[in-house]
């Protein structure tokens, strides 16, 4: 941003605008200072012609090896459990309806 001239995220608001992504101050704040969750790709495009850069120049892939927890079903299911079946219900009626 600041090779661009750009020094205040506010900045950013009608550059993303005039390409037709209409984000509010504080969500530019949010993606200028924070990683994102989500991105839109329009949002996407729209950064990289603004910074005039590549995806590859706002993006950096890291690998993590790192172990998931399992949930308590998948545990169930590996140890051998077999889930629940659904049993059938039988309704009656009170007699002399």
């Amino acid at each position: 941003m600041a090779e661009k001239g750009l020094f205040q995220t506010s900045d950013l608001v009608p550059l993303l605008a005039e390409r037709g992504v209409h984000l509010s101050r504080e969500q530019v704040f949010r993606l200028v200072t924070q990683p994102p969750q989500r991105l839109s790709m329009d949002t996407f495009a729209a950064l990289c012609d603004v910074l005039g850069c590549t995806p590859n120049d706002l993006i950096e892939v890291v690998a993590v090896a790192e172990q998931v927890a399992k949930t308590a079903s998948a545990a169930r299911r590996a140890a051998g459990w077999a889930p629940a079946r659904p049993q059938r219900t039988t309704i009656r009626r009170p007699e002399g309806l």
